[in-house]
């Protein structure tokens, strides 16, 4: 019996980076350099064998120069329609960097800009992916924790144990 061929999304990873530089605060937008055209997100797909996190942390770092701190993870976006060329599922991840980005690999440039601007229009789904992040940064840390297998984080929906009170309950 032949198997069925398989069809399914590609996995792939976007990076709001946080950049407060001077007096500067924005996110990290990269001209990008192959179809589609336009602005976007840092971001790409997950290679065979690669975390989510991980792979957050090599695109930012390809298409910026920055490396970055994760602060968590905001959500992530399915609309088969979202990328133009295929299906993808993409995972938002929240980070922080200091520094100035630098266009490299496969962005031309990048820059560092307001997220409520919306005179420069962007790629894929990334407007609604700015407006979703801009709608919960008003609440305090409102992003999932991420969770490494080199270093877990408890989750903000994990039960807290409650603190030990230092004594055994044995006699």
């Amino acid at each position: 019996m032949a198997r069925p061929k398989l069809r399914n999304p590609i996995p792939a990873v976007d990076i709001i980076i946080e950049v407060r530089s001077g007096r500067r605060r924005g996110v990290v937008l990269v001209e990008r350099r192959n179809p589609p055209p336009g602005w976007a997100l840092p971001g790409g797909f997950v290679e065979y064998g690669e975390s989510l996190e991980a792979a957050a942390r090599r695109e930012a770092r390809e298409e910026t120069s920055l490396e970055v701190d994760l602060l968590g993870q905001l959500g992530a976006y399915s609309d088969p329609a979202r990328d133009p060329r295929f299906h993808t599922i993409s995972t938002v991840f929240v980070a922080r960097a200091r520094g100035e980005p630098r266009g490299a690999d496969d962005a031309k440039r990048a820059i560092v800009a307001d997220p409520r601007d919306r005179a420069r229009a962007l790629a894929f789904d990334h407007r609604r992916v700015l407006d979703d992040y801009l709608a919960l940064r008003k609440r305090p840390r409102p992003w999932l924790r991420t969770t490494t297998a080199s270093r877990r984080r408890t989750t903000p929906t994990s039960p807290r144990r409650p603190a030990s009170s230092g004594r055994s309950k044995r006699t």
